[in-house]
């Protein structure tokens, strides 16, 4: 199973911030989607870093609440772990659990972003499967 197994249930929409908006800005946009992490982009299509909930946590100990005027530049991951459409389901599970990361961006074969997929899409993915799976075998038995 790939990726575009999961983003045809999901979707491909992916909400994005620019590098000079401020954390508070972030919280409100994390809020408003109920996400819990965002494509930092100053296009809209690059991958310019990947902000979460855990990093404003940890930057909210370690500076004060004088981080919620900072810009996200300042506590965003710049080296972002990407993935395709094509990705093999359990290798980005995998490289998810190794990364120790929860969202992924999905960039294109140009590098643009396309969308984005979390742990709990993948999981949520994997349910179904073992779900069907089981009805088949069910109604296999059944016969």
């Amino acid at each position: 199973m790939k990726i575009s197994d999961v983003l045809r249930k999901k979707g491909s929409e992916v909400i994005t911030i620019k590098p000079d908006e401020t954390v508070a800005g972030l919280l409100g946009l994390l809020a408003e989607h109920r996400i819990g992490a965002v494509v930092v982009s100053t296009d809209g299509s690059s991958v310019d870093g990947i902000v979460s909930e855990r990093d404003i946590v940890r930057h909210l100990h370690s500076t004060g609440t004088s981080v919620l005027e900072a810009p996200v530049s300042q506590i965003m991951t710049s080296e972002v772990t990407t993935g395709s459409a094509d990705d093999n389901i359990a290798d980005l599970a995998g490289t998810m659990t190794e990364m120790r990361v929860r969202h992924v961006p999905i960039v294109d074969a140009d590098g643009k972003l396309a969308a984005i997929v979390s742990i709990g899409d993948i999981v949520k993915h994997r349910l179904s499967e073992l779900q069907s799976e089981r009805d088949q075998l069910r109604d296999y038995i059944s016969s």
